[in-house]
């Protein structure tokens, strides 16, 4: 239940990481694809160049996490009395559609009549308009900044592909494209089930378990069809597996591949950042963009390239401003909180007479042991019947029966204030935690399970069931409590 936080200064360095490792990627990719580099001999197809990449990748992939020393997060399944680390099921199926965003990426940049900048642009704009379309499917609310996010994210689309003298978009680009977008709906529907939880092994198993299965995934997609081998890309592909392995060309081509490793851990931390997901786009959006105009300019520098237009650039702004739009509501309650000489943690049940009333009265009784001040604690419902009422008889007779004061209560429903003035607000359920985010959109990223893996239910009525549920909130809050005062120092408060 270890929760890692990730301070602004956390996303920057993961952002500048992402776009270290983006810019050759992108370079490379356009390079041999274009007849640069004398080793080609000629422009190289992206279809062609697709299995020496998958290669780098795979190869560099126990690499990375042995470095990080995560295979133990993994699961593990026996065979011939060896432990092997493999993946659930929804992380095979997040990896397959990973797998789908890795030779897609690639490809785009591979595509002849298109900039690096264009076909990033272009990218961009479909991961930004991503949430709100599906918002729209829902029928939920449209919020004005996601509105505005869409209109720059049109206007970039009107401005880049209006620049008709500077790029040639084929049909196989626009399908490539189409292959990306889905790949992220189907990574991204994933991601929000299983992972971005504020645990840190269930978030981290995620990334292992993904990270480990997108290669193999890669290459098996890759080379079903080179073995049938029937049509021009097919063919394509398995010139790829077998005489263009024998090349030098191939040496850069497994580079793209151990790049997009690179670039691919630091995507999926930024992602998976859960209290700061509201910022998870814009730092993957500018990092990406400016990566691209690096690229690009590191190509014309070497090898007389035209550089992007200034219709490119224009739209590549577009999308900036898009993204820091989605961002806008985040940004506004981070800086109020941070305005606050109060830390505040809230915990919500139904009813707010047992559950979360118990939280509360034990995260005081933790706070007050360990002597800390500037911290105020507070409870509510989703649902609560009886305004005003105090904590349930037989809640109150399990905090006693563990030696926790029972506070003078009285039951209040959750409020989308009392959220935003809050530092973390913590649901008994996933279905609470869901009525909260609907009332508060915007302060998703700090409202979450006090138990991600599992429900903390209402006790069935039973003095035994109380004992149970009381010393269950016990063990959770005090992990709560001990990672909140790990995030965030002591403020001082008046009056001594």
């Amino acid at each position: 239940m270890t929760r890692v936080r990730r301070a602004g200064i956390g996303m920057l360095g993961l952002g500048i990481a992402y776009f270290l490792w983006y810019v050759p990627y992108s370079a490379l990719a356009k390079a041999m694809s274009s007849g640069l580099f004398p080793v080609t001999h000629g422009p190289i197809g992206g279809v062609v160049l697709l299995p020496a990449a998958a290669l780098g990748m795979l190869c560099a992939m126990p690499v990375t996490l042995t470095a990080l020393r995560w295979w133990k997060y993994a699961r593990r399944r026996s065979w011939r009395g060896l432990s092997l680390p493999w993946p659930g099921r929804e992380t095979a199926m997040s990896a397959f559609w990973m797998a789908l965003i890795v030779g897609t990426t690639t490809l785009n940049f591979t595509f002849p009549g298109v900039s690096i900048l264009l076909m990033l642009v272009l990218m961009r704009i479909e991961t930004l308009v991503l949430s709100p379309s599906v918002d729209l499917v829902r029928r939920r609310k449209i919020h004005r900044y996601s509105l505005v996010a869409l209109g720059f994210s049109a206007l970039s689309a009107v401005v880049a592909l209006s620049d008709v003298d500077n790029y040639l978009l084929t049909l196989g680009a626009v399908a490539s494209l189409s292959g990306y977008l889905a790949g992220y709906t189907g990574r991204f529907l994933i991601m929000s089930r299983h992972a971005k939880t504020g645990d840190l092994a269930r978030d981290r198993r995620y990334f292992v378990e993904e990270h480990m299965t997108t290669p193999v995934l890669l290459l098996a997609l890759l080379a079903l069809p080179a073995l049938i081998g029937q049509g021009a890309t097919m063919q394509a592909l398995r010139d790829g597996f077998s005489t263009f392995l024998a090349t030098p060309a191939a040496l850069p081509a497994f580079a793209i591949g151990v790049c997009y490793e690179g670039l691919f851990v630091f995507t999926t931390l930024i992602f998976l950042d859960r209290r700061e997901y509201s910022f998870c786009m814009p730092v993957h959006v500018c990092s990406s963009l400016l990566a691209g105009v690096a690229a690009s300019f590191a190509l014309t520098a070497s090898y007389g390239t035209a550089p992007p237009s200034a219709a490119q650039f224009a739209a590549a702004g577009c999308v900036i401003l898009a993204a820091f739009s989605l961002a806008y509501p985040a940004i506004r309650a981070k800086l109020a909180a941070s305005t606050t000489r109060e830390r505040v943690l809230l915990f919500v049940c139904g009813g707010n007479a047992v559950r979360s009333p118990m939280a509360a009265a034990v995260a005081r009784a933790e706070l007050a042991g360990a002597g800390v001040r500037g911290w105020a604690v507070r409870s509510a419902g989703v649902s609560v019947a009886d305004p005003g009422g105090g904590v349930s008889p037989r809640a109150a007779e399990a905090l006693r029966e563990l030696d926790i004061p029972v506070p003078a209560h009285s039951a209040r429903p959750l409020t989308r204030r009392m959220c935003a003035e809050s530092t973390t607000v913590y649901c008994m359920t996933r279905a609470h935690r869901a009525a909260a985010v609907a009332m508060a959109p915007e302060l998703s990223d700090r409202i979450v399970c006090l138990d991600p893996g599992e429900d903390v239910r209402e006790p069935t009525g039973s003095r035994v069931s109380y004992a149970d549920c009381a010393r269950r909130i016990r063990e959770l809050v005090r992990r709560r409590v001990r990672e909140s005062l790990a995030c965030y120092p002591a403020l001082p408060v008046s009056g001594g």
